[in-house]
């Protein structure tokens, strides 16, 4: 019975918040994910300033699809940033190729983590990016192949971020506070999105596109710096954390389940609910990565936007994405908690949303033609309403193999929705199984789209659009059908024999 006594424990001893060390490794973590995401999206607007489109003959071809709709920019533009004549296949492997490495290292960053310590790995991960993002003007100089070796590599050091921060959680964070620090934390990856957009435009409009990658490679520098002198990775090793704040942590984690047996990789991989999940993680990547490497090119090829606007404008889906992965949290707890609803007909709901009503929308935005305002508040709604996944498929994991923290604390429900981070005993393994399969699309996705849109007409968007509604549709649909909301049996027998 201790999964009972550990609850009640915290509300008797819980530490302050003001001014703590684990409020603090929150903030931090939310500044770090915040240049993380900074570091990964600045390309995407940059590149629209990178290639000169006045040699291609997909300038010519837009221009005659849609009226010029920006009124001229009233200041002297700087011209100092070269000007690379990449075509839009080229462009679609060098905006994929980031994820060629980060796809390498989802699975082993655990267990690095386990081995090197969370606070290191995260920390030399962001470093590592920082430092090649510091040398990507270096490398278009170099070449196709050098940007896209260095875009690899960043993605090696990214992809061991969320697992070295999963690992620092575990030890840190109170099952009743886990809500909140995996809020606070991981509410920096989005918001690093919606900043870094209109910030990469202003600074490519003001300046030029080598200065996006050294502002933000050296702030990446100086987070680390204060990320390795002010976090440890137990409260044990902490130098700064009061006595007080020290047992609480450690009382309330004393009773969590041992993680060192044997996973059942046979059954759990046998296991149709999971692989629900990674139809549905992978088919909501598809249209995501699309939207999230590819909007700029968009607003600035179809809709005529110039690159202050275009960063603005492509940042606006992803702020109302973040939204909603709030409001969505907020909603599925009330309605499991208040309602009664079954968490498998939560789960398959708020999918459903979350997959078919962005595709609706993503191919009316492909349909209106050169309707400004409707073209951006279609694809804003499209990507605003795959905020609901957090809550549906990407929340799964925890459903299908939990901890026995979930009953003392419904609310992490909402904390790992964040990100789809779940704090399972299983769930991490899984997400990292999901994850995986769910970054194929980020290496295709951008690859495909460009191929398909060499003319940046509006007829091979409308193509790219559907492709991507299409795949959201059968993701939605197979996790309707095969979903569960209950643990499965191979984590089950586990799961009671741990607490024996």
């Amino acid at each position: 019975m201790a999964s009972d006594s550990s609850p009640a424990s915290e509300d008797t001893f819980q530490a302050p918040v003001c001014c703590s060390a684990r409020y603090n490794l929150a903030v931090l973590a939310f500044f770090g994910f915040f240049v993380l995401y900074a570091l990964r999206v600045n390309l995407s607007v940059a590149l629209v300033d990178m290639v000169d489109s006045n040699t291609t003959s997909a300038d010519n071809v837009t221009s005659k699809e849609c009226a010029e709709h920006s009124a001229p920019v009233k200041i002297l533009r700087s011209q100092t940033g070269k000007r690379y004549q990449w075509d839009a296949e080229t462009q679609g492997w060098i905006l994929g190729s980031f994820f060629y490495g980060y796809i390498v290292t989802q699975v082993p960053g655990g267990y690095i983590a386990r081995k090197v310590g969370g606070k290191r790995l995260l920390g030399f991960g962001i470093l590592g990016t920082a430092v090649f993002t510091l040398f990507t003007p270096i490398a278009a100089d170099f070449g196709v192949g050098a940007l896209v070796v260095l875009r690899a590599l960043e993605g090696l050091g990214e992809g061991v971020t969320f697992p070295a921060m999963h690992a620092m959680w575990s030890s840190w964070a109170p099952p009743l506070e886990r809500s909140k620090l995996l809020s606070i934390s991981y509410a920096g990856a989005q918001l690093g999105t919606v900043v870094s957009l209109p910030l990469s435009g202003i600074i490519c409009l003001y300046m030029n596109w080598t200065y996006v990658f050294y502002l933000f490679g050296i702030v990446g520098i100086i987070w680390f710096i204060l990320w390795i002198s002010l976090v440890s990775d137990t409260p044990e090793t902490h130098m700064r954390i009061s006595q007080y704040e020290k047992e609480y942590i450690l009382s309330s984690l004393r009773n969590q389940l041992s993680s060192q047996k044997s996973v059942p990789w046979v059954p759990m991989l046998k296991s149709l609910p999971l692989w629900a999940i990674v139809v549905a993680h992978f088919s909501y990547n598809w249209t995501f990565y699309t939207l999230l490497t590819l909007l700029p090119t968009y607003m600035k090829e179809i809709l005529r936007f110039n690159i202050q606007e275009n960063g603005f404008l492509s940042a606006l889906p992803y702020l109302g994405c973040w939204l909603c992965m709030i409001l969505s949290g907020q909603a599925a707890d009330n309605l499991r908690a208040k309602w009664n609803v079954s968490t498998v007909c939560v789960r398959r709901v708020f999918t459903l949303i979350g997959m078919i009503g962005p595709a609706v929308f993503l191919v009316a935005a492909g349909f209106i033609g050169c309707d400004y305002s409707l073209a951006v508040a279609f694809l804003t709604i499209s990507t605003a309403l795959g905020g609901f996944c957090s809550s549906g498929f990407s929340i799964n994991h925890l459903d299908i193999a939990p901890s026995h923290t979930l009953d003392a604390a419904p609310l992490v429900y909402f904390s790992a929705s964040l990100q789809g981070l779940a704090t399972g005993r299983y769930a991490g393994i899984l997400l990292g199984i999901t994850n995986t399969f769910a970054t194929i699309p980020g290496m295709a996705g951008p690859v495909i789209a460009k191929s398909l849109t060499p003319g940046n007409t509006i007829a091979e968007w409308q193509t790219v659009f559907c492709i991507a509604a299409a795949i959201n549709v059968f993701g939605a649909i197979f996790f309707t059908l095969f979903a569960k909301g209950e643990v499965q049996n191979w984590a089950l027998s586990d799961y009671h024999g741990h607490r024996n």
